[in-house]
């Protein structure tokens, strides 16, 4: 359980100090707007491009992935489901969406998967497989269904993948680990710090958005949080241990990785998609943050049940 415990422990801890920030007003009234660029802009695209340069793609063909991938859409699929017929638009349909099914395998899931699953490499399919699928497709649409993105000619729209910063960030790590080429340090190290800001830069903006705000699961977003919520917290994990342990006949350390990811919450940064597309904001911000409460109980259990 000290695994569970520390990795929501260091989260909390920079975004209360986010919130303190925001609170005394220390970056002004522009700095949540700011720190949410530099992450989406600069520090993210460095981070994930670092991470997959470094990492060996063959980890992404395993029965693993495949669970991860069909919970995934399944949890988003019924959000988009229901988005579609109550009609909530397809930017915070979107934006539901990922809340529902994306999960922070980063910042929290890396120091879960070493102390509960004990092995940090475990959390890397998970990883990949939201970088490289789940980001480019949602980031488009969203780009697509913006202001800007739905003017201009069809080949210019089938390029908006390579407009988005954190898009051409995971395809150009993908690419350079595909060709087995190696960065050099000059070039990789300053990458590799630039990208070390991109948690923390999210975590602050997160906790800055804290301040003044109501209670979460309140307003116009309140059925949109509550349903994404469910899905996260318990629809995705119940969903992957069903496909892990029915279907593919998981077992043991196996059946425990891939239920453990899948509930894993909903990651920091879909505050920073949230933010810089202008949709959804409040919406990703509560179900982020319930998500959160609620699956230090939900790991627990699963620890305990699984483990």
């Amino acid at each position: 359980m000290q695994g569970v415990l520390t990795g929501f422990a260091v989260i909390a801890v920079v975004i209360g100090v986010g919130y303190v920030i925001g609170l005394r007003g220390y970056l002004g009234d522009q700095g949540r707007q700011v720190l949410t660029k530099l992450a989406f802009h600069v520090a993210s695209p460095a981070l994930l491009f670092t991470t997959l340069a470094r990492t060996d793609l063959s980890v992404i063909f395993s029965s693993r992935l495949l669970v991860t991938a069909l919970s995934t859409a399944l949890a988003a699929g019924v959000f988009v489901a229901v988005g579609v017929v109550r009609r909530w638009g397809v930017g915070r349909t979107t934006i539901g969406a990922l809340c529902s099914s994306y999960v922070n395998s980063g910042n929290l899931g890396i120091p879960i998967a070493v102390y509960v699953l004990g092995d940090a490499s475990l959390v890397a399919p998970v990883l990949l497989f939201q970088l490289i699928g789940v980001t480019p497709v949602a980031l488009t649409v969203l780009d697509l269904t913006s202001g800007e993105g739905e003017k201009g000619p069809l080949w210019t729209r089938l390029l908006t993948p390579l407009r988005n910063p954190i898009a051409v960030g995971s395809l150009a790590g993908v690419a350079v680990s595909a060709a087995g080429v190696k960065v050099p340090a000059p070039i990789m190290d300053p990458l590799s710090l630039i990208g070390g800001m991109s948690v923390p830069a999210v975590l602050l903006a997160f906790g800055i958005s804290l301040c003044g705000s109501t209670m979460p699961g309140r307003g116009p977003d309140r059925h949109l949080v509550l349903l994404s919520v469910a899905l996260k917290s318990v629809g995705q994990p119940a969903a992957a241990w069903a496909l892990a342990a029915g279907v593919f006949g998981l077992r043991g350390a196996p059946l425990l990785d891939v239920v453990v990811t899948s509930a894993l919450p909903a990651a920091q940064n879909l505050y920073t998609y949230a933010s810089t597309y202008g949709v959804g904001e409040r919406l990703a911000r509560d179900s982020i943050l319930v998500s959160t409460v609620i699956s230090v109980p939900v790991l627990i259990v699963v620890a305990a049940v699984l483990g």
